[in-house]
């Protein structure tokens, strides 16, 4: 899934869970759990983009997600430590930040390689227009839920 979406996910645990103990675990779980959904995300097909417009995208949909998780916050759950959050977030997409060295640097020693292994089991690409469908579908029904519970 996109930064974005795992940081709306991290902002709904945060929001429901005001454990760490339990919101950061629970975080890291929700994003096998997300990425195991048909989905799309800036790397999808990254072969034929170059390695330059893949980072430039993936800066803007961290940013991006940090935005739409601070608004969601404000509009939505006020009473929401912003730094906490903050942490929660950052646990919901510290799976992908881990393969940054595998992608980025294309480092192949064994952590890299055991992460990117890792990811693979579970993530479940499904390129445009259909895996930006599927994931929207399911991070705007959790927000709604969230919301409404």
């Amino acid at each position: 899934m996109t930064a974005t979406s795992h940081a709306v996910i991290g902002t709904i645990i945060a929001a429901k869970i005001g454990n760490p103990a339990l919101a950061v675990p629970i975080a890291l779980a929700s994003h096998v759990a997300a990425d195991m959904i048909p989905h799309w995300d800036v790397a999808t097909n990254g072969n034929g983009k170059g390695d330059g417009k893949v980072l430039k995208n993936s800066i803007v949909d961290v940013a991006l997600g940090f935005l739409v998780s601070y608004l969601i916050i404000q509009l939505f759950f006020p009473q929401v430590n912003l730094l906490y959050a903050f942490v929660v977030i950052v646990a919901s997409q510290l799976p992908d930040w881990l393969m940054i060295p595998y992608y980025l640097f294309n480092s192949k020693n064994k952590f890299s390689c055991a992460v990117y292994k890792f990811q693979k089991l579970f993530d479940n690409r499904l390129d445009k227009p259909w895996g930006i469908i599927t994931q929207t579908t399911v991070i705007l029904l959790l927000l709604i839920i969230s919301i409404m519970i």
